[in-house]
């Protein structure tokens, strides 16, 4: 019986593959950012702070500076919005939210994240919205000032 179960398993599911493990999606690797599309570096961070301007959300503050290159993104999760395992949590979402509207920045970017006590609360729909809105306007401001300065 085991054979059979076997097969049919194999017939419903396809072919074991020995390349892929299940935990990876088929595409090879895990989705997430690349090291050139994160801010890694203190001093960038603070460049980001110091020349850049802020977008307020309703539940985080986004500053961007335009960069030449590609779109890259950090986060800063201070203590105040609680313990490690809440702080890890709320980067996760934080990132996951920023992974899934990525595409639709289209720009070259630094943007840092800086997420407010709301963020504990809310919905995961709620964050992916307000992360939309935010890029939306980033676009439209950063698409604004290269025509002003064209």
């Amino acid at each position: 019986m085991a054979g059979s179960d076997a097969s049919q398993e194999a017939a419903v599911n396809g072919p074991p593959s020995n390349a892929q493990s299940p935990k990876q999606p088929a595409f090879g690797r895990k989705a997430g950012f690349s090291r050139a599309a994160r801010l890694l570096r203190h001093a960038d961070f603070e460049r980001v702070y110091q020349l850049g301007q802020r977008h307020f959300a309703r539940h985080m503050t986004l500053f961007f500076l335009p960069g030449a290159g590609d779109a890259r993104v950090g986060f800063t999760v201070g203590r105040v919005l609680g313990g490690a395992v809440q702080r890890n949590r709320i980067k996760r979402r934080l990132r996951e939210a920023v992974r899934r509207e990525w595409r639709r920045l289209g720009v070259g970017v630094d943007i840092v994240v800086n997420p407010k006590k709301s963020v504990l609360q809310a919905e995961f729909t709620e964050i992916t919205q307000d992360v939309s809105r935010a890029f939306e306007f980033i676009r439209k401001k950063l698409r604004a000032g290269s025509t002003e300065t064209s």
